[in-house]
C-alpha cells in the first residue's frame, strides 16, 4: 500500500469504534501509534522531496526567464541598428524561452499546491498520533487501577483470612485454658468453684465474659464454615 493511500486509511479512521471493538485495545492502539508513526516519517521524507525538486525547479525557471529577458534585449539592440534579421532571430530564441517558463511555471505551481497539502497532511497525522497517543496513556492508567485495585482485592482478601485465622486461634487458646482452669477447680460432681476471695460479682463478671467468649468463637467458627 502506498504513503498516500495508508495516510488516508489513517486520518479516516476512527481510533475509539476501532478500540471499542478490538479484544485486545493496548496492543491494537500500540500496532495503530506504530504504524502512524512510519507513515509520518515517509510522509515527512516525500514532502522534503517535493520541496527539494520545488527548488531545483525554482532555480531553473528563473534562469530561463532570465534568458528570454536578454534574448528580449538583443532584439531591440538589433531593431536599433538596423538587423531585422537578427531581431527576428533573437525573438524566435525568445518565444522559446517564454514557452520553456510558462510550463516550468505551470509546474512549479503544482509543486508548490501539493507541498502545502503534504504540509497540511502532516499536521493532521500529527493531530491523529497525538490523540492516539492519549488514547493510550488513558488505556495505561485503566489497566495500572485495574490491576492496583484487584491486587488490593486480593490483600484484603489475604489480610482477612489471616486475621481471622489469628483471632480463632487465640480464643481457641482462650477456652482451652478457661477449660482447663474449670477442670482443675470444680468438684467431683464438675461444679465450677470460684478461687478463694473472690466477690460475688466478680463471679457474675467472670460468667459473662465466659459467655461473651463462647458466643464469639461460635461466630467465627460459623463464617469459617461459610
Amino acid at each position: 500500500m502506498g504513503i498516500f493511500s495508508r495516510f488516508r486509511d489513517i486520518i479516516h479512521s476512527n481510533i475509539n469504534t476501532m478500540l471499542d471493538r478490538a479484544e485486545d485495545p493496548e496492543k491494537l492502539i500500540r500496532l495503530m501509534i506504530q504504524e502512524m508513526e512510519e507513515t509520518l516519517v515517509e510522509l515527512k521524507a516525500d514532502c522534503a522531496r517535493a520541496m527539494a525538486q520545488a527548488a531545483t525547479s525554482g532555480r531553473e525557471l528563473a534562469a530561463v526567464r532570465d534568458r528570454a529577458a536578454r534574448w528580449g534585449e538583443k532584439a531591440e539592440l538589433a531593431v536599433d541598428k538596423g538587423r531585422e534579421d537578427l531581431a527576428r532571430e533573437a525573438l524566435l530564441e525568445k518565444r522559446g524561452l517564454d514557452a520553456r517558463a510558462e510550463a516550468l511555471g505551470a509546474e512549479q505551481a503544482a509543486m508548490e499546491g501539493m507541498i502545502a497539502a503534504c504540509r497540511e497532511d502532516i499536521a493532521r497525522l500529527d493531530e491523529k498520533l497525538a490523540s492516539a497517543k492519549e488514547r493510550q496513556r488513558t488505556l495505561l492508567h485503566r489497566h495500572i487501577r485495574a490491576t492496583g485495585k484487584k491486587r488490593v482485592r486480593e490483600d484484603i482478601s489475604k489480610a482477612d483470612s489471616t486475621e481471622a485465622m489469628l483471632r480463632f486461634e487465640q480464643f481457641e487458646s482462650r477456652i482451652e485454658r478457661l477449660e482447663a482452669e474449670a477442670e482443675l477447680a470444680g468438684s467431683a460432681t464438675g461444679v465450677r468453684r470460684a478461687p478463694e476471695g473472690e466477690s460475688l460479682e466478680a463471679r457474675f463478671d467472670r460468667l459473662a465474659a465466659d459467655e461473651d467468649v463462647e458466643r464469639e468463637l461460635a461466630r467465627i467458627k460459623a463464617k469459617r464454615q461459610a
